[in-house]
C-alpha cells in the first residue's frame, strides 16, 4: 500500500510539474521575438492598469474578440473561468477596409470573412508588425466559398492597411497581441473572433444592412444567420455553442 501511494505522489506531481511547464512554455517562446519583447516593455504595464480599470484580473485567462466591419470596430472582451460572464476591455478603431459586407467566398475577392473564426496562427514576425492569424477558410466557407480556392491568410495585424484582413494601428496591435499570447499562455488554445457585417443594434448600420439586401436574400438569411449568435452573446456575454449543418449554416446551442 505503502508502494503505491509513493508512486501515485509522484503521478501527480509530474502531472502537476508538466503543467506548470505547458502554461508558461508559450510565453516564454515569445520572448524570443524582439518585437514581442519590445511589446512587453512598451505595453504590459498600461494593460495590467486597463484591466484594472475594467475590471479584470491580469493576466486576461480568457479572451473574446469581435469585430464590425460597416463600423470598424474591433472589441476585446475578457473573463478568468468559464464560470464568469465576459467583460469588454476595450474597442479598437479598424483602420481600413477592403471589399464590401458580405462573406469571403474565393481568393483574390479582397473580402474580409465574416463569420465564426478562431486565432490559430501567432505571427512575431509579421510584414505588417504583428499578426493573428483566422482559421479561415472554416467548417462554413468550406461548403459555401470556391472548393478550390477558398482563399487564406486572414489576420488581424498592425501597419493599418489590408486586401481583406483586418488591420489596426502598431500599438494597438501590440496590445491585443500580447492579451492573445497570455490567454494561449493560460490554456486558451482556441481564442475566438467573431466578425459581423456591422452592429445589429446600431440604427445607422442596421439601415444600411436592409438596403444592400434589398434585392438579394442569400446575403439576408446570411447576415440574419449570424445574428443569431450575436444576440446570444449579447443577451448572455456567454458564448452560444456553434455547429455547421450540410448547408453551410451555423447552429446554436
Amino acid at each position: 500500500m505503502l508502494n503505491i501511494q509513493k508512486i501515485g505522489l509522484v503521478t501527480i506531481c509530474l502531472t502537476v510539474c508538466m503543467s506548470i511547464q505547458a502554461q508558461t512554455a508559450f510565453i516564454d517562446g515569445q520572448r524570443n521575438y524582439v518585437r514581442v519583447v519590445d511589446a512587453m516593455h512598451n505595453k504590459q504595464d498600461t494593460l495590467i492598469k486597463q484591466c484594472e480599470a475594467a475590471g479584470l484580473d491580469w493576466p486576461i485567462k480568457q479572451l473574446y474578440i469581435r469585430s464590425f466591419k460597416y463600423d470598424r470596430e474591433l472589441e476585446v472582451w475578457g473573463r478568468q473561468s468559464n464560470k464568469e460572464s465576459f467583460k469588454l476591455f476595450k474597442t479598437y478603431k479598424v483602420c481600413a477596409i477592403a471589399g464590401s459586407l458580405g462573406p469571403k467566398r474565393m481568393e483574390g475577392d479582397f473580402q474580409i470573412p465574416e463569420g465564426f473564426y478562431y486565432i490559430n496562427v501567432f505571427n512575431p514576425k509579421s510584414t505588417y508588425h504583428l499578426s493573428l492569424g483566422l482559421n479561415y477558410p472554416n467548417a462554413s466557407d468550406r461548403i459555401l466559398s470556391d472548393s478550390l480556392h477558398p482563399g487564406g491568410e486572414i489576420f488581424i495585424h498592425g501597419d493599418c492597411v489590408t486586401v481583406g484582413c483586418i488591420p489596426i494601428k502598431d500599438n494597438q496591435i501590440e496590445e491585443v497581441y500580447l492579451l492573445a499570447a497570455y490567454a494561449k499562455n493560460a490554456g486558451q488554445d482556441f481564442i475566438p473572433v467573431h466578425v459581423f457585417p456591422a452592429r445589429y443594434n446600431n440604427k445607422k448600420s442596421v439601415e444600411y444592412l436592409c438596403h444592400i439586401v434589398q434585392d438579394n436574400n442569400i446575403l439576408q438569411q446570411f447576415f440574419d444567420n449570424l445574428q443569431q449568435g450575436y444576440n446570444y452573446f449579447e443577451q448572455n456575454k456567454q458564448l452560444p455553442i456553434i455547429t455547421i449543418n450540410k448547408k453551410g449554416e451555423y447552429v446554436f446551442n
